[in-house]
């Protein structure tokens, strides 16, 4: 008996075995990729390479799952491992404190993950994941937007090509047909994006109008159905 022996019983040793091998690289550790780490540590992947330049603020509290007022002010990368250890020990885990962009992509050697997850915010690293995650031959998930959203049953995964509604999606999908890129799997969801109350509380970040709405049941939901996804295709060849 181990801490994943529930998870065996539906699954079995040998595609246990092929999480325990595996790499995953998450980008992006916020309201959606905290939870996919989440869910990845809890299924015994054996490796997990955690990406962002963000500390823990006092907004995060409302979705984030690293996010603690034991954690504020803290990178979030290392709240995260050291979460993951709390939850596996054995679990190999390397931090970058640094937002993945085309100026930091060489620091990443993409072949040496299993899986890659896509869940930053601007769609300039986002398509410079995708290029990098293509070039090295390695299976790719990108999360369109969360933001301003209520319904977490809307989310649906599919092609890029495929996505309607989703402002983001939208944008995603001219980059890719620009750049070549004839296939790219997303979540995105199927609800229209909300628009926020204004508040004069906060400044919007660079590049954006508004501060997006968020709430703690739509990115999770979104961050589990991704881990989910990842997880199926790690071991699809497993349990056929």
């Amino acid at each position: 008996m181990n801490e994943f022996s529930r998870t065996q019983l539906l699954l079995g040793e040998k595609a246990m075995n092929r999480l325990a091998s595996s790499r995953i690289a998450i980008f992006g550790i916020g309201g959606v990729g905290g939870y996919v780490v989440e869910a990845l540590a809890r299924s015994g992947v054996g490796a997990l390479d955690l990406v962002d330049n963000d500390t823990v603020s006092l907004t995060n509290l409302n979705r984030q799952i690293i996010a603690l007022h034991s954690t504020l002010g803290q990178f979030k990368v290392d709240v995260a491992r050291d979460r993951i250890l709390d939850i596996s020990p054995s679990c190999r885990v390397q931090t970058y404190r640094t937002f993945f962009l085309p100026e930091t992509a060489s620091l990443f050697d993409f072949a040496q993950y299993d899986y890659v997850v896509d869940a930053v915010d601007t769609v300039k690293a986002k398509l410079e994941l995708v290029l990098s995650a293509k070039e090295a031959g390695v299976p790719i998930i990108s999360c369109m937007g969360a933001g301003n959203k209520l319904n977490p049953s809307a989310f649906r995964i599919a092609d890029i090509y495929s996505t309607s509604v989703c402002p983001l999606a939208r944008v995603m999908r001219s980059e890719c047909r620009k750049h070549g890129i004839d296939h790219l799997k997303v979540l995105y969801s199927t609800e229209p994006p909300i628009t926020p109350f204004v508040s004069g509380d906060e400044q919007p970040p660079d590049g954006k109008r508004s501060i997006p709405g968020s709430t703690a049941f739509v990115p999770s939901a979104a961050g589990l159905m991704i881990a989910a996804d990842v997880i199926s295709d790690l071991i699809s060849q497993e349990i056929k």
